[in-house]
């Protein structure tokens, strides 16, 4: 049986993959919205609910009005 992964949890894993393996450092911003939804051919709502998934784990933080950083 395959299991099929929402693309929110794609986004996650590539992200924290990215964050791990050095791509994004601490206090690197990520890219904005925009440019993620682009990236991951994904829609607002799968980047924001991984976005939010990543500051639950502690990888990520928010600065309103300014964008997310890694922490």
């Amino acid at each position: 049986m395959m299991l099929t992964m929402y693309k929110y949890e794609e986004i996650v894993a590539e992200l924290t993959r990215d964050i791990k393996d050095g791509e994004f450092k601490s206090g690197d911003k990520l890219p904005s919205m925009s440019e993620l939804r682009e990236e991951f051919d994904a829609s607002y709502g799968s980047i924001r609910t991984a976005i939010i998934i990543l500051k639950t784990q502690g990888l990520v933080e928010g600065k309103h009005g300014v964008g997310v950083f890694v922490k």
